[in-house]
């Protein structure tokens, strides 16, 4: 699943790309998104990017 650009996505459209992209499993050793994200919940971590200030691709290389 590909995000879809801010100018031809909704808010509610993001936030539900970035639930699915990011489900917790609840199985840590296996997922490691937590890790990824530095225990910050994936909505939070995209929270700008849910907003439509920052694309998903430069939140993402933040957190490479």
């Amino acid at each position: 699943m590909r995000p879809p650009d801010i100018e031809n996505s909704t808010k509610e459209e993001r936030q539900a790309v970035i639930r699915e992209m990011f489900k917790c499993i609840a199985d840590c050793d296996s997922c490691g998104l937590c890790k990824v994200f530095r225990g910050k919940e994936p909505e939070i971590a995209y929270e700008d990017y849910i907003e439509g200030k920052r694309s998903f691709l430069e939140i993402s290389m933040e957190y490479r």
